[in-house]
């Protein structure tokens, strides 16, 4: 039986695109996940992390990444709210991965609901189990969450270069992010793409500086 885990990195962030990552592997060699060392991408270093990505692209039978920008998310957020765009994200990694059986970190507070919206968008008949802290429970989820935190942190990185100013994590509690968004308002009097513009940090800030 083919298993997939799916998480998400940068869900929260006011800077940057969301990563939504699955890994795909036979049931029968999900012990040897385990015995990588895999854990929640948070609790490791970058460095453990990136070393951990490539061993797990090695080991497992197929992954998928999907990448959504600051200015899709806020495309989105117009027609729905964020638990609705986790779920159309989590359904598309499914379809192409096609797996029988599918261990998701639920974003919605009810685990349970999440996991069924979910498996009806994926619209193929299969075994989902949602949980809360999935990747903590779920090494096959946590071997997700590293792919998706490493993409995440390079897509970061990236945006720096292409920007030429630090960015922070892109948290909205991160004194670097604020910093960059409250310069980069007093220049331009707007904020950049990159900048997800439907998030109160930034619809306030706006506000404030203007």
């Amino acid at each position: 039986m083919l298993v997939a885990g799916v998480d998400e990195a940068g869900k929260g962030p006011v800077i940057g695109p969301m990563i939504v990552a699955g890994v795909l592997i036979k049931e029968s060699r999900l012990p040897e996940l385990k015995k990588l060392g895999v854990k929640d991408s948070k609790v490791l270093s970058p460095m453990r992390r990136n070393y951990l990505a490539s061993k797990i692209r090695e080991l497992v039978d197929d992954y998928y990444i999907l990448e959504v920008s600051a200015r899709q998310i806020d495309e989105f957020r117009k027609i729905m709210t964020m638990n609705q765009v986790m779920v159309i994200c989590h359904a598309r990694v499914l379809d192409q991965l096609g797996p029988q059986k599918a261990y998701l970190d639920a974003s919605d507070v009810n685990e349970e609901r999440f996991g069924e919206n979910v498996g009806k968008k994926h619209g193929t008949s299969i075994e989902i189990i949602s949980k809360h802290k999935a990747d903590d429970l779920f090494p096959i989820v946590s071997a997700a969450s590293i792919l998706a935190k490493v993409r995440r942190d390079k897509c970061v990185r990236e945006l720096e270069k292409k920007i030429g100013l630090p960015l922070g994590s892109g948290y909205p509690s991160d004194p670097k992010t604020r910093k960059f968004l409250e310069n980069w308002i007093k220049e331009h009097g707007s904020l950049p793409d990159i900048v997800r513009h439907s998030w109160k940090t930034s619809e306030n800030l706006l506000k404030k500086m203007r």
